[in-house]
């Protein structure tokens, strides 16, 4: 058996995105099942070193997975060749300088998103990775969530005919922490510390639409921050200088009409915490994170407008649920393998930092929007 053994630096695990997804339901996995099988005998095998600021966090961590490296001083293992891979998960303020040292320690870089604070900061990481040689990648992990697969295989077989419209609704409450814990950090709904929830989203709706609807033309967003007072971990009020919740419609250059509403405000009565209704001449879709359901033309009832009568119709009949036709597994250790297969095999990877920029750039266009009260267009990068 060949194993190609690929040091990974990982930076900011100790938060609860880097921890969840990509140590304990990403890289600890595959380690698990005896690395990604690239060809007959030959295999990646993760080796990751653990690098945060608190030192007991990732002793913590490093039990629980049975990782033995970890490390609170990232220039020290920016200095070990055995480390060729460096990611980061940590707020997205302390992301661009601790990117410019991996890449000019010839690291290949693999980011969670937003890559950035803002478009141009972006671009030159970017370029930067570019003119080093090094590999690059941004996080996108909605791409293989199970209910947008199902959307995207129905798509590829024309279930929808023409495609019309897109409507998305994501979020739920998040607890203000003064009778019960919030289950969100603080830092996301303060401005100052590059909070808010259109920086967050956006990103990911950019994402989503490019790669399974078509191109975002323009945008036109208003955010708003409903909760004006939260408190924070230490028990202490703050004051929100973030969005905490955004309305945005986006113009697709095939003429598609994509509505998304984003919030942490929002109480749930739908099927997941993000669903996403596609409209179509012949069909029309519901998914979510994992499930999706359909109706044909032919299933399409006929209502008419009555309020002075009892609803005769059951609109949630008439829609059928998409069987599971294939395995799905973690949509961030899935993007992992194919990044690990990127760097040791050059196998293609599509999502380099290039569109961690058009995230970004849509996520700061979003903002003009709601600053200028109009439509923004959005420029090719």
């Amino acid at each position: 058996m060949k194993a190609h053994n690929i040091g990974i630096i990982m930076n900011g695990v100790t938060g609860r995105m880097g921890t969840n997804q990509h140590l304990l339901r990403s890289i600890a996995e595959i380690i698990k099942q005896g690395g990604v099988k690239i060809g007959p005998g030959e295999t990646i095998m993760p080796d990751p070193v653990l690098v945060g600021r608190d030192e007991n966090k990732l002793q913590k961590l490093c039990a629980l997975t049975g990782i033995r490296k970890m490390s609170t001083n990232l220039d020290e293992v920016l200095e070990d060749t055995g480390n060729i891979i460096y990611f980061d998960a940590q707020t997205t303020g302390r992301r661009a300088d601790a990117v410019r040292k991996a890449v000019k320690a010839g690291k290949h870089i693999y980011c969670e998103k937003p890559i950035a604070v803002n478009t141009k900061e972006a671009m030159e990481l970017y370029e930067l990775c570019k003119h080093a040689g090094v590999k690059n990648g941004v996080v996108q992990d909605k791409l293989w969530l199970p209910g947008i697969v199902k959307l995207k295989r129905l798509i590829q077989q024309g279930f929808f005919g023409k495609i019309l419209s897109v409507r998305g609704e994501f979020g739920y409450w998040v607890f203000e922490g003064d009778t019960i814990p919030a289950q969100r950090p603080s830092w996301n709904y303060r401005k100052e510390d590059d909070g808010g929830i259109i920086v967050d989203m956006l990103c990911h709706w950019r994402y989503v639409l490019d790669n399974v609807f078509g191109k975002v033309k323009a945008v036109s967003c208003l955010g708003a921050t409903h909760i004006p007072e939260r408190i924070d971990e230490q028990g202490k009020a703050y004051k929100c200088t973030a969005d905490d919740a955004a309305y945005a419609t986006f113009e697709l250059e095939n003429g598609i009409i994509a509505q998304f509403n984003s919030s942490w405000t929002v109480r749930v009565r739908r099927d997941d915490l993000l669903t996403l209704q596609v409209d179509g001449t012949k069909g029309s879709a519901v998914a979510g994170l994992r499930e999706c359901y359909i109706q044909h033309y032919g299933n399409t009832p006929k209502p008419v407008w009555n309020p002075d009568i009892a609803q005769p119709i059951n609109f949630f009949e008439g829609w059928s649920k998409v069987p599971e036709q294939e395995v799905y597994d973690n949509a961030f250790k899935i993007q992992w393998e194919l990044f690990l297969k990127h760097v040791v095999k050059d196998e293609p990877f599509p999502w380099d930092l290039g569109e961690g920029v058009k995230g970004v750039q849509l996520a700061e266009k979003g903002l003009e929007s709601w600053s200028k009260r109009c439509w923004v267009t959005i420029p090719e990068l």
